[in-house]
């Protein structure tokens, strides 16, 4: 179990402690939404989860295949819907690997990406696609 401890600072603005590591990151709500848009939003960290947890993924299985993809990124573009409810409607992922990988690795690590834990628990209703550029 790990515990996250969040402080409502006033003005849409949270402030989040990491229990194990004690790292704070803070929260904004967006311009589309009363906010300023000086930090991350709720949503916006969904999005930067999907992604990093999609890399991690794919990172944890390129060391038991012993290849490095070190060097690789991802681009999360968030899409919120247009009518209430506000939600989040579409998180489009774009991988680059800068490094050439066998055709039977690549779809290992696509496999892998696919089967994140973040991705695994959106909500169905979200769009989800993930492309993927090689080398």
């Amino acid at each position: 179990m790990v515990s996250i401890q969040m402080e409502y600072q006033g003005d849409l603005h949270c402030s989040v402690v990491h229990g194990p590591s004690e790292t704070v990151l803070n929260t904004d709500a967006p311009k589309d939404n009363q906010g300023r848009g000086e930090s991350f939003s709720p949503t916006d960290l969904v999005a930067t989860a999907l992604g990093t947890c999609i890399l991690t993924t794919m990172g944890i299985l390129a060391r038991t295949l012993k290849i490095d993809i070190a060097g690789a990124t991802a681009i999360v573009e968030k899409e919120m819907t247009s009518a209430p409810p506000r939600k989040i409607q579409q998180l489009a992922v774009k991988i680059h690997m800068p490094h050439g990988v066998s055709e039977e690795n690549r779809l290992k690590l696509e496999r892998a990406a696919h089967a994140c834990p973040v991705h695994k628990s959106l909500h169905p209703d979200v769009a989800l696609p993930i492309s993927f550029t090689w080398g």
